[in-house]
């Protein structure tokens, strides 16, 4: 049988790994967002796990202690894509994968790239980056991602966070977090050091990455996108459609705002859960 995966070392770092659940059920890799850590997804887990799922949930790098490389370049979505298919080898087999968020960025990369690696792809909010680099001059997405250009600043943003109740925490607030939720922000991102590191994601967007990139996806797909969301518009999630070459889905959840993993967890885990189970039915 499989062994708990606790950490594992990837470029010289070392990440750690929530592994819970049914060790010989189905392995799903739930990959966390900005500014969340791998707690955002502790009430999917547990319900995931009451369908037979394993979960295997990484702090990834900028987050994990022993991952918090100083340089910008360090941070280039192929590095986090990297990270992740390192994790997928340290779990032997194909694994389903769910990202939210900067996790979904990266789980979108890491399906085109290495599709044997991946049985399924759940993407939370964030659509594949050119169906977002297209909505940036075909809707409002600029005027919604004002936020990345701030980011590109340095030390401001690490400035703001650490005062609480101050500018950072009412832009999470107007995002859609709840009170306990900027707490916990505050919490598990400033007070733990990871603030940097999150922000290192941002601040490598820009920055050229080794080779060109895959863009289509040919495994499995889905879309979970919530109508409450603003930082992603509908125009975004409606593209992603044009970049997977597979059997594909978008689901929308009404009412909910762009935090889905902690505001609607018996949503999206039924959803995760019917994309696996689509994926089994035809083995």
């Amino acid at each position: 049988m499989a062994a708990r995966i606790t950490s594992y070392t990837h470029d010289g770092l070392v990440l750690d790994v929530r592994d819970t659940g049914p060790l010989d059920g189905e392995p799903a890799v739930l990959l966390h967002g900005f500014p969340e850590r791998g707690s955002s997804w502790d009430a999917v887990a547990p319900l995931l796990h009451e369908r037979g799922i394993r979960t295997i949930v990484p702090d990834q790098r900028g987050y994990s202690p022993g991952a918090r490389p100083r340089r910008r370049r360090d941070y280039r979505l192929a590095c986090l894509a990297g990270d992740v298919e390192a994790l997928a080898a340290e779990v032997g087999r194909p694994v389903h994968l769910v990202g939210h968020d900067w996790g979904a960025s990266v789980a979108w990369l890491v399906a085109a790239r290495s599709p044997g690696q991946v049985r399924s792809l759940t993407a939370v909010s964030v659509p594949p980056a050119m169906a977002f680099v297209r909505s940036l001059v075909t809707s409002d997405q600029l005027l919604r991602s004002w936020y990345m250009l701030l980011f590109q600043l340095p030390r401001v943003p690490e400035l703001l966070a650490a005062r609480s109740g101050g500018r950072f925490d009412k832009g999470l607030r107007a995002a859609g977090m709840t009170e306990g939720e900027v707490a916990r922000c505050h919490r598990e991102i400033v007070e733990y050091g990871a603030l940097r590191g999150g922000l290192g994601w941002y601040r490598a967007m820009f920055l050229p990455g080794p080779g060109r990139p895959s863009n289509r996806v040919r495994v499995p797909t889905t879309l979970v996108w919530s109508d409450g969301d603003t930082a992603i518009g509908p125009r975004a999630a409606g593209l992603a459609a044009a970049y997977v070459d597979a059997d594909y889905s978008l689901e929308v959840l009404e009412g909910v705002s762009h935090w889905i993993p902690t505001q609607a967890p018996d949503r999206l885990a039924a959803v995760i859960a019917a994309r696996i189970a689509s994926v089994e039915e035809h083995t």
